[in-house]
């Protein structure tokens, strides 16, 4: 029997079963325990027809986690809304210490009635298939960096220096294998050291590979060209920034976007009084990390050089003005609060809130709304 009343569904997720609540239309409407499912998609595309039978406009929601979008795609597929909804945004009563599922999936149910969750944008399929691709690489890459910090402090410990400044290239790998030790074990111990490093660098070349192979047929392909116009943005920064934030058109101004990223102050003000701080250095670190470094290769005087140039001929006349615009503000900004006494970091996160901005306007440009 079909009732002419409006639900809010809860879900709080887990990698076996599923806890559900149902919060009835209306500010006073029941908030009700519906109870635990098991997490596969069969079962849940079934207890969500039973639900969906019952009412007339249905409402669900559960949190962003590992267990991923699959949910979510499955409930929009079946013709009902779903909010995936940023946890670290949920509103949380003070002194609550009590936490389990089935409180989790009420808390949830309620807060949806009254509009007060936040979501998150969800990618689709293709999208999540190119970010975890670009996250692999990450994965590898500090992979690699362990292991490579092992190796030096073996070499350390034992007083074996490298007598060049350049490290990791083919004659450092030389160096390494001609070392040679008294007591066998720490022979083996090295070669294995090694052979952990150049397995993880073999292992980024395959990744890279990948990527470079799958961009052409991605939506958001020419983003990632568009954006290597830019001084310091590379393919790996182009496609990171891409695959992390998603759909440009969901940030209506640059501002929004540096907020997302947290590279804008934070600030406790009260009354008259008006403090700043450090950047807050909420939302995405994958991304502000990234364009940190990338802020580094704003130290030198504008000019572009003959990889950036070809870059430059594949994109339109507007994407190539703003990107020598950033070039010329952003090189005579380093110079500028350098010239002022601030620590490097601290130019070079400048510098990056500001390459956030032409980011923005690039793929503005491409992607329009």
């Amino acid at each position: 029997m079909e009732h002419s009343t409006e639900v809010f569904i809860g879900i709080d997720v887990a990698k076996a079963r599923n806890a559900i609540a149902i919060a009835d239309g209306g500010r006073g409407g029941e908030v009700r325990f519906f109870g635990e499912v098991d997490a596969s998609l069969d079962a849940m595309r079934r207890t969500i027809q039973r639900i969906i039978a019952k009412y007339r406009v249905v409402h669900f929601c559960y949190e962003a986690g590992p267990t991923g979008y699959g949910l979510y795609r499955l409930i929009v597929e079946l013709g009902h809304s779903c909010m995936v909804v940023a946890p670290s945004l949920i509103p949380k009563r003070a002194g609550d210490r009590v936490k389990t599922d089935r409180r989790d999936a009420v808390m949830l149910a309620r807060l949806l009635r009254a509009g007060e969750l936040t979501a998150v944008w969800v990618p689709d399929a293709g999208h999540e298939a190119m970010r975890d691709l670009v996250r692999a690489r990450a994965a590898a890459v500090e992979t690699q960096r362990i292991h490579r910090q092992q190796v030096s402090a073996f070499m350390l410990k034992h007083g074996r220096i490298f007598p060049r400044k350049t490290t990791w290239g083919a004659r450092h790998f030389r160096w390494l294998q001609e070392q040679h030790f008294d007591h066998p074990a720490h022979q083996i111990a090295l070669q294995e050291l090694v052979d952990a490093v150049r397995v993880a660098k073999e292992r980024i070349g395959r990744i890279e590979a990948a990527i470079e192979e799958f961009l052409p047929g991605w939506s958001l392909a020419p983003v990632v060209r568009a954006l290597q116009a830019l001084r310091g943005v590379e393919l790996i920064v182009a496609v990171t920034f891409v695959t992390e934030i998603g759909d440009m058109r969901r940030f209506d101004n640059p501002r929004q976007l540096m907020g997302y990223l947290g590279l804008v102050p934070g600030e406790r003000s009260s009354g008259d009084t008006v403090r700043r701080g450090g950047i807050t250095k909420a939302g995405n670190g994958r991304v502000r990390h990234m364009l940190v470094e990338s802020a580094w290769t704003y130290r030198h005087p504008p000019r572009i050089g003959k990889a950036k140039l070809y870059r430059l001929e594949q994109t339109t006349p507007k994407v190539r003005e703003i990107a020598w615009k950033a070039q010329s503000r952003l090189t005579a900004r380093y110079r500028s609060l350098i010239a002022k006494g601030k620590k490097t970091p601290v130019v070079c996160t400048a510098i990056a809130r500001e390459l956030a901005g032409f980011m923005w306007a690039v793929a503005r440009e491409v992607q329009p709304a």
